[in-house]
């Protein structure tokens, strides 16, 4: 079940500092990230055997959906922890959403699981 997260976040007159080694319990394999999206194109549509994902919203907003719930990112301070077997489409509002995605597993195009 996929679940939204708080990032703990440093602030002073200088800005922010966000901070996630602490939050997610994955070692991370792959960091990758999602940028130049347009506006309700979707992206995924899949979920995955064994990999564990940690989306964050860097800039823009997006709506990550999945079979009963969604999430709508517009904030760094927030992420969203999808576990293996989330089916999962990611929906941006905003043209030129960045997107950055941790991962537990590199890339493995046999982890991919299509059908609904």
């Amino acid at each position: 079940m996929p679940k939204k997260i708080k990032i703990p976040d440093f602030s002073d007159y200088r800005g922010s500092l966000g901070v996630i080694e602490n939050i997610i319990n994955f070692k991370i394999k792959r960091v990758y990230f999602l940028h130049s999206l347009k506006k309700n194109i979707r992206r995924g549509s899949h979920a995955h055997k064994k990999n564990i994902q940690f989306f964050i919203c860097l800039s823009g907003k997006a709506e990550i959906i999945f079979k009963k719930k969604k999430y709508l990112l517009s904030k760094p301070n927030y992420g969203i922890l999808v576990k293996p077997s989330d089916w999962h489409e990611i929906v941006p509002k905003i043209d030129s959403t960045i997107i950055l995605v941790l991962a537990s597993h590199t890339y493995n195009k046999k982890d991919y699981i299509y059908e609904k």
